[in-house]
């Protein structure tokens, strides 16, 4: 029987909580802002390590120089974090714009749109 949590699902939790602290206590670069990591998927081998946030600003600018901010940060992350996750192998951080937040309020949008539409219909309908 497999188990509920494979390993690399509980070591990408675990190496998420550990870079939004680091992030928010440790790196000075204001390009970074304000971001939530929303998840971190790991390879199998742990190796590797794609690091999913969001940010605080809604512009596609300030989300890419959020982005590009990490980037620069990784290296010096890496090394925090393998100095407080005890793993063979630190994984490489590769970080990427966690879209699904943005879809899911289009999503949300367009539903209550349509309820709202749906409501004015019924009462025009019944008149």
């Amino acid at each position: 029987m497999p188990r509920e949590f494979s390993r690399s699902r509980r070591v990408g939790e675990q190496i998420r909580r550990t870079l939004a602290r680091l992030i928010h206590d440790e790196v000075k670069d204001p390009g970074v802002g304000m971001v939530t990591l929303t998840a971190v998927e790991v390879s199998q081998d742990l190796a590797h390590a794609r690091v999913f946030f969001t940010a605080l600003a809604d512009d596609e600018v300030a989300q890419r120089a959020s982005e590009a901010a990490l980037q620069r940060a990784a290296g010096f992350l890496r090394r925090e974090l393998g100095r407080e996750v005890k793993l063979r192998v630190t994984p490489e951080l590769q970080f990427a714009y966690d879209r699904s937040v943005e879809h899911g309020r289009r999503l949300t949008a367009l539903i209550d749109n349509a309820v709202a539409g749906g409501a004015h219909g019924d009462d025009e309908s019944g008149t």
